[in-house]
């Protein structure tokens, strides 16, 4: 698998990308997430990707992260082609799951996330791309 992009959940996303942009980054996308209450902008350089996450209303994973943790980076995500079938594979071998099952992510990607206990202490995210 490869990375998809590296979540960073923040504060302020203007001032957050600031930093990023000043190394070349542009914007690819923006957006919100209202199931998962949270702004996005996907930064892009090349094949890399930042996903800069403010939170919408504070019963938000993302809030509730930043009220333990401070801003920072906040999880992993790998592409995989078949989020459904990998799901399948990782249940099998007892891997911890927080999503038994895909969701809608942003820009209608599906996606589901792993146990941070499963990659020592990394949240870790599947998104479904097609090539």
């Amino acid at each position: 698998m490869n990375i998809h992009h590296i979540g960073i959940a923040v504060q302020d996303l203007e001032q957050a990308a600031r930093p990023y942009f000043e190394l070349g980054y542009t914007l690819e996308a923006q957006g919100t997430v209202e199931s998962q209450g949270v702004e996005v902008w996907m930064l892009k350089s090349g094949h890399s990707r930042l996903e800069l996450l403010k939170a919408t209303r504070p019963d938000s994973a993302i809030a509730r992260f930043i009220e333990k943790r401070g801003p920072g980076l906040h999880h992993i995500a790998l592409a995989t082609p078949d989020i459904a079938a990998e799901l399948q594979r990782l249940a099998a071998i007892g891997t911890p799951l927080i999503d038994a099952a895909p969701r809608s992510g942003f820009a209608g990607h599906q996606v589901a996330f792993i146990h941070p206990k499963w990659s020592g202490g990394v949240l870790v995210e599947l998104v479904e791309v097609h090539a």
